[in-house]
Order: C-alpha cells, then sequence, then structure tokens
C-alpha cells in the first residue's frame, strides 16, 4: 500500500504576507538603528566616557598619591577648532619631571580618549562669561573653552588647582611626542597648545553641547550668547566625583 508523501512549503499568499512585513520592518527599524547608533554618540554616552574617566583619575591619584585629573584638548585640523575633534587626556602632577610648579605631564601609558564627533565639551565657567558681555569670535578663542582640567587630590577630592600642562623628554609622553604647533607653521603634532607659557585654574563644572548646532549658531553669531547659555551646566561633586545636572 502506497504512502501519501506529504508535501511542505508554503502558498504564494503566505509568502506575500512574510515579505510585506518584512519590508515593514525594514521601513520601522532604519530609523530605530539609526537613533540607536546617534545615542551611542550622545550627550548621555559622552557623559558616562567622562564618568568612567574621573573615576579612574580618582583611583589613580589615590595610588600615586598625586594631583591626577582628566585634561580636555582639541587636536588639531586644517578645517578649524569647530571641526576639530576632542579628546581626553589623563595628567599627573610632576613638578620634577617638567620643572614646574603647577607643571603636570600626560601619564605615561594612558593613551587619549576621543569624544564622539557629534558633541563638545566646554568649561562652563567660561562660558558663563557672555553674560557680562563676551562674544568670542576666533578659533582661537573655541580653543581656550574647549582646553581646559578637572583635577583631583590624592585623597579623590576634586580641587580648583593651577595647572601648566607641559612637554617632559620621556617617549611616551602624549603632549612631548604631539604637541609641536604653531599659528604659523603647518603641524607636525596632534594637539593645539593651548597657553604654553601660563598656568590657568582647573575648572569644576562643564557642558555637553550639540557641535552641529554650536556650529551653525557660532557662524550666525549666536553661538555663545543664543545657543550655549541654554545648554545645562554639569557640576561635579567635590566629595564623590560624581556629575550633577541643572537640568
Amino acid at each position: 500500500m502506497k504512502r501519501k508523501l506529504k508535501q511542505s512549503g508554503v502558498t504564494l499568499v503566505e509568502l506575500t504576507v512574510t515579505m510585506a512585513i518584512v519590508v515593514l520592518l525594514a521601513v520601522v527599524g532604519v530609523p530605530a538603528v539609526r537613533a540607536l547608533v546617534h545615542s551611542f554618540e550622545s550627550g548621555s554616552s559622552t557623559r558616562a566616557m567622562i564618568g568612567a574617566a574621573m573615576a579612574s583619575a580618582r583611583a589613580i591619584s589615590a595610588r600615586e598619591q598625586q594631583y591626577v585629573g582628566i585634561r580636555f584638548q582639541k587636536a588639531y585640523s586644517p578645517q578649524g577648532s569647530l571641526r576639530a575633534p576632542q579628546y581626553m587626556i589623563f595628567i599627573i602632577h610632576d613638578m620634577q619631571a617638567t620643572g614646574l610648579a603647577y607643571g603636570f605631564r600626560a601619564i605615561e601609558g594612558l593613551k587619549p580618549i576621543k569624544l564622539p564627533d557629534s558633541v563638545g565639551v566646554m568649561d562652563a565657567s567660561l562660558v558663563d562669561d557672555v553674560n557680562e558681555g563676551w562674544e568670542p569670535a576666533s578659533d582661537a578663542e573655541v580653543t581656550d573653552l574647549t582646553s581646559f582640567s578637572i583635577v583631583f587630590t590624592p585623597a579623590g577630592k576634586l580641587v580648583i588647582h593651577d595647572v601648566r600642562v607641559a612637554r617632559t623628554s620621556g617617549s611616551d609622553d602624549v603632549f612631548n611626542t604631539l604637541t609641536r604647533i604653531t599659528a604659523a607653521v603647518n603641524p607636525a603634532g596632534m594637539f593645539v597648545e593651548d597657553n604654553p607659557e601660563d598656568q590657568e585654574p582647573s575648572g569644576n563644572s562643564l557642558i555637553i553641547y550639540d557641535r552641529k548646532r554650536f556650529e551653525q549658531a557660532y557662524r550666525d553669531g549666536q553661538g555663545y550668547s543664543g545657543y550655549l547659555v541654554q545648554v545645562p551646566r554639569i557640576y561635579i561633586n567635590p566629595y564623590m566625583g560624581t556629575m550633577i545636572s541643572t537640568e
């Protein structure tokens, strides 16, 4: 007696419905994927990066029993400071190596951490100067605002400390090997020197801004007084090293 073989498969109607569902998921999913990718370059992800870096700096300060911090620094770009990438660099107070009372150098073995291209970080205390009518209008001033330090004591407490980043003779020193920039000469290095002759106080607050929005407002002459003054300030808890938003 012959058995009937069962045939498996899908009908044309089932195939059509399946393809329609796949297309619908693809259409709906593309914006979701884009949003997910953008979230990794958002202010929240940058905040998490900065928080992790500050926690590491506090741990290093306790281990080394020295003042240790994070240096926010613009890299050189032929398109100017507005388009230049920004990094976080671990720095440590070292008067012997730098020959300066307020001298900080890059910590050996720790590479600079690149921030997402879609956002930037500025010193909030300097940005607030626009309330007094200050409206920067040059690459040098953008560099000043985006090149600053956050410093912790050996006890892990945030402190306002004078900082002067200096190059050392060490072959692994980030600023020694990569910072060779002048205004008139094509740079051979990576980072723009920010007032190399003067020390500056470290900060206790910052803002994380959208670079495209800032650039457009900047071109319109409203970058600081029109856009940045609306961006929430983030303050750093002096005892915990955590960030507190004004939102």
